[in-house]
């Protein structure tokens, strides 16, 4: 009697990942039903937000000077444009933000790469950094001003403070985390420290880098308020103080709606034009 071997398929994978619909009808639909399904659940949110807004205003509960109706708010924010403040405000808040964020950002990225790669950064410059971390940047306007004056220094060292901090934590935690794996590959293969930092480590932790990034962005637009409320003339935050002393409501919403929205087309941009790199970190994993 002889014992045949078998040519027995081998069983199929389960079915529980394989054959998700919702999963499948996601993965498998063009890219631009998902972009078209995420602007119209923006647009959805927005006009919910729009409506509660609308019907809290309509039930009289505040004086319409404090809590104004839409139309208001529109018609406040298309004066300023008109008279040209608006647009005076803008310029010069996007040029103090960008400046501390470019600052903030590069400090922000060089010190992960001192505190995550190298012994001196991780001993001297990374227990240091974590002390200061938590201090709140509001805290340091004071100092700032005594520092610098009452000039775009002051403003644009607030700022970027602001930034370096998430982009910091960000990038340390994903310049920390590289696969061991992928480290001795590279050192097997004769590459140097600076060859591996710059072809695996640094794409490696892309994706949180990117993160650190947005974040360090959306801080910038919140400092820049608290910047601008002392020793300017123009700018968003300026135009919002100074809304506030004559009680203009409606040009304090106005101008905080702006702001937001130059805010998400910053993130917006941010996360178009890192795409690639975070697509390609996830792609090797």
């Amino acid at each position: 009697m002889t014992a045949t071997v078998g040519t027995t398929k081998a069983p199929d994978p389960p079915a529980t990942s394989k054959h998700n619909p919702r999963r499948s009808r996601h993965l498998g639909a063009p890219a631009w039903i998902v972009r078209a399904k995420a602007l119209a659940a923006t647009i959805a949110g927005l006009g919910l937000a729009a409506l509660v807004w609308s019907l809290i205003a309509a039930g009289g509960h505040f004086p319409d000077e404090l809590f104004p109706a839409l139309p208001e708010i529109g018609r406040a924010g298309c004066d300023m444009w008109l008279d040209g403040t608006l647009a005076d405000d803008l310029v010069a808040s996007l040029r103090r933000a960008a400046t501390g964020f470019v600052i903030g950002a590069l400090a922000g990225i060089a010190a992960a790469v001192l505190t995550a790669n190298t012994t001196t950064g991780r001993t001297l410059l990374q227990p240091v950094l974590r002390l200061l971390s938590p201090i709140p940047t509001i805290g340091l306007v004071p100092l700032a001003i005594l520092w610098f004056g009452l000039g775009e220094d002051s403003k644009a060292l607030v700022i970027a403070l602001g930034v370096f901090v998430p982009v910091w934590i960000s990038s340390h935690t994903g310049l920390s985390t590289t696969p061991q794996d992928y480290l001795q590959a590279a050192r097997c293969l004769g590459a140097g420290r600076r060859q591996t930092l710059l072809e695996i480590v640094l794409p490696e932790a892309a994706p949180d880098i990117v993160s650190g990034l947005r974040v360090g962005a959306a801080m910038s637009f919140v400092l820049i308020v608290v910047a601008e409320m002392t020793g300017t003339t123009a700018g968003i935050g300026y135009r919002i103080y100074q809304s506030q002393m004559f009680s203009q409501a409606d040009r304090v919403i106005a101008c905080l709606i702006v702001l937001g929205l130059i805010g998400a087309v910053c993130d917006l941009a941010i996360a178009t034009l890192t795409a690639p790199l975070t697509k390609r970190s996830e792609k090797e994993r």
